[in-house]
């Protein structure tokens, strides 16, 4: 009698990691959404591959936009021929729950405040007016994002060593360097 009520979310946004758990609410979810800490960093014109569940099945399609400066591009459709600038890839098939993956190309342009958007557009009448939201707060940066620890090709340029100042052989130098220094 006094369990705690379960929430069924309809769409969960898994890769890139979502904002808010939230997807009522237009744009990303929830009412007043902003920008969170998890912001995910990719190159620009990557191709990345993004990846949610449907937990709740409805008849209709998925959308993934993006917007290079916030969230205040997306607009809702209204029919089934709407078509949007911001619109990565549009109309993508519901299969009736379970994994989807998506494979997008970011835009080549640097952004500091990029948002991609899941949208689940339900068809059951047109004009549109039922959807539910997700986002993912992102960067695309001039360069890759460093590999993660343990996955670092060796660098062939020295034989496979490093002689900068943070390997041993470069803080060998550094020490050889100051002894010398003071017996001056």
């Amino acid at each position: 009698m006094f369990a705690p009520a379960t929430v069924a979310a309809h769409i969960a946004l898994k890769v890139p990691t979502t904002r808010t758990a939230e997807q009522k609410a237009g744009p990303c979810g929830t009412a007043g959404s902003v920008r969170g800490a998890n912001v995910t960093t990719y190159a620009p014109g990557e191709t990345i591959t993004v990846e949610w569940d449907e937990t709740v099945d409805h008849p209709g399609h998925y959308r993934i936009a993006f917007d290079a400066d916030g969230q205040d591009a997306f607009v809702n459709p209204s029919r089934s021929t709407d078509n949007f600038a911001f619109t990565l890839v549009d109309k993508i098939a519901d299969k009736a729950g379970g994994r989807y993956t998506q494979q997008v190309t970011l835009p080549t342009t640097p952004c500091t405040n990029c948002t991609i958007q899941l949208m689940q557009v339900m068809t059951t009448t047109e004009p549109y007016n039922s959807f539910y939201w997700q986002c993912a707060d992102i960067m695309i940066a001039g360069d890759m994002p460093p590999p993660p620890p343990g996955d670092e090709e060796p660098d062939t340029t020295t034989g496979g060593c490093d002689a900068g100042a943070g390997s041993g052989f470069g803080a060998m130098l550094l020490a050889i360097g100051m002894l010398f220094r003071r017996s001056r």
